[in-house]
């Protein structure tokens, strides 16, 4: 080094000349790895366990990924707390695409208001910690009534189940398939609305709600259509009603709550939509949009949501994100004028 500090010039200009080209390199290799998005498989979180709605609306996109466009998505069932130990996984994992949340009106829609009133806390913010991509399909719940609870107290419609529980407060026992969700929810307005009280038994999911449903543990609940379908069908559980403002084309005898029990405003209805977390870049999520929009169009998944009482929707994650926005301001009004609680 001469007294001028040549040398250590040169060493400077050396570091800072491989810097730009570590700079320069940096965004050319993300936009490799991005271009060829998905490159390994993804991760598609189902808050709730194999066999109930949510999963039965996952699994066909599941299917029709794999063959239509070769991605290689697998099913991860985190069921727990009303879909909140799924989806704080989701909202806590890095946004590169390769994990997905099959969300709910109870995860975006229920849960915040729900689980915040009273001072508690939900473990992610619906809105600030998920990038929405699109909404997969919508659906009924459907009141239905273990068999021999309903020939033991005469309750062949939903006049004569209201009048039961009026004149035995606390006697019937309400399962859901956990606090926040669209059942839970269904049978609180329910409550509300018919001014009657009856026993919430959340489960960890749907599936283990109906086995006991139809083991008469409890005496009836406000299920997911498609979790329920089958057993109606074959007389295991006993259909009075559907929640939603419209009769359901799976069964079109059956009427909608706000008919059968001159309840005019009831509906209850469960959405189910696919987001990632926060932050997801644009070229990821434009990829994951299109994929699933054309899975939710192809016929295999339109034929099979239809077969299950669900309608399939598929729309924009611009669209998706003002529908989160809607469901969560309908969702306070209905937890604060029900009194719903956790229990």
């Amino acid at each position: 080094m001469n007294k001028y500090g040549s040398a250590s010039i040169t060493s400077r200009a050396l570091r800072l000349c491989l810097l730009s080209l570590a700079l320069m390199a940096g965004p050319t290799h993300t936009a490799l790895a991005q271009s060829d998005y998905p490159n390994k498989p993804i991760k598609f979180i189902v808050p709730f366990p194999a066999g109930g709605a949510t999963d039965n609306i996952a699994r066909p996109l599941q299917n029709e990924l794999l063959n239509s466009q070769k991605w290689n998505v697998i099913i991860d069932n985190k069921p727990g707390a009303g879909g909140n130990i799924g989806a704080e996984l989701v909202s806590k994992s890095p946004p590169d695409g390769y994990t997905w949340l099959m969300a709910s009106v109870g995860t975006h829609g229920i849960n915040l208001p729900l689980y915040t009133q009273g001072g508690g806390k939900l473990p992610f913010d619906p809105i600030k910690d998920f990038t929405p991509i699109t909404l997969v399909a919508e659906l009924p719940n459907v009141l239905v009534l273990n068999p021999a609870f309903a020939t033991k107290n005469r309750i062949n419609t939903v006049k004569d189940l209201i009048a039961y529980a009026k004149a035995n407060p606390g006697k019937v026992n309400m399962a859901s398939s956990g606090n926040g969700t669209s059942i839970h929810m269904a049978g609180e307005l329910f409550k509300s609305m018919t001014k009657t009280y009856m026993v919430h038994l959340p489960y960890k999911g749907s599936p283990p709600a109906v086995t006991d449903l139809m083991a008469g543990n409890v005496d009836i609940m406000f299920d997911n259509l498609p979790s329920s379908i089958n057993y109606i069908r074959a007389g295991r559980l006993k259909a009075l009603a559907v929640t939603s403002a419209k009769r359901s084309p799976a069964f079109p005898d059956l009427p909608t709550i706000a008919e059968a029990a001159n309840l005019p405003g009831y509906e209850a209805t469960s959405w189910f939509g696919v987001v990632g977390p926060a932050n997801t870049p644009p070229d990821i999520l434009n990829k994951d949009s299109a994929a699933l929009m054309a899975a939710i169009a192809s016929p295999s998944v339109q034929e099979k949501y239809l077969a299950m009482g669900a309608q399939p929707v598929g729309n924009t994650p611009e669209q998706f994100s003002t529908f989160i926005k809607a469901e969560i301001l309908k969702w306070t009004k209905v937890v604060k004028d029900s009194g719903a609680k956790v229990d």
